[in-house]
């Protein structure tokens, strides 16, 4: 059996295609124009920039919305230095907009009229915070409470992708709604990030 030595032709051949293919990729960059070209007769096509979500007054709205805070909003001209924000972006909930924010805020006014004759009785046991929000037609399986201290519960109601948080004590019945969270396909809080 004889064997074709080629090792010396392909590493003679390396320094002669490099070059020649840089060239070939090259020769065109930042070269086209708008108008330029094919396509030059239909309308120019403008650069993708996202636009801002739209709010407006739900049903039962007193007010008129109050904008959110998004990433091309005001805040600081130059990155924390320390990138907590940064490093913790994934445990910042998203905000609802348009129809999902009035469905939330849909949600919330039933929870809160659900749990507050509990806060009112001084109920404040996990059980009857989820027998009452499942009376309101949310799964028991997608219902979570937890016990807080003696008058306190939390709870989460995850019907991702919108989702209910919120709590109760002798004082106030608290919920809030919201469109969960970056990387992450359900409503309760992620762990980990980088």
């Amino acid at each position: 059996m004889t064997a074709i030595r080629t090792t010396g032709v392909r590493l003679g051949m390396a320094p002669m295609v490099v070059p020649a293919l840089l060239a070939v990729l090259a020769v065109g960059c930042g070269t086209h124009r708008p108008g330029d070209g094919a396509g030059a007769e239909g309308p120019s096509r403008a650069a993708a920039t996202p636009s801002a979500p739209v709010d407006f007054r739900c049903p039962g709205e007193s007010s008129a919305p109050t904008p959110t805070r998004t990433p091309g909003t005001s805040g600081p001209a130059t990155p924390p230095t320390d990138h907590y924000a940064e490093n913790h972006g994934f445990m910042v909930p998203f905000p609802l907009h348009g129809r999902e924010r009035c469905e939330g805020l849909a949600a919330v006014a039933r929870v809160e009229g659900a749990l507050e004759p509990l806060r009112e009785r001084g109920d404040f046991a996990p059980d009857s915070t989820r027998d009452a929000l499942t009376g309101l037609g949310y799964p028991a399986s997608k219902v979570r409470t937890y016990q807080n201290g003696p008058t306190e519960v939390g709870f989460l109601i995850d019907t991702f992708p919108l989702c209910v948080e919120g709590g109760m004590n002798r004082e106030s019945t608290q919920a809030d709604a919201f469109g969960g969270y970056p990387d992450h396909s359900a409503c309760d809080r992620p762990s980990g990030g980088h």
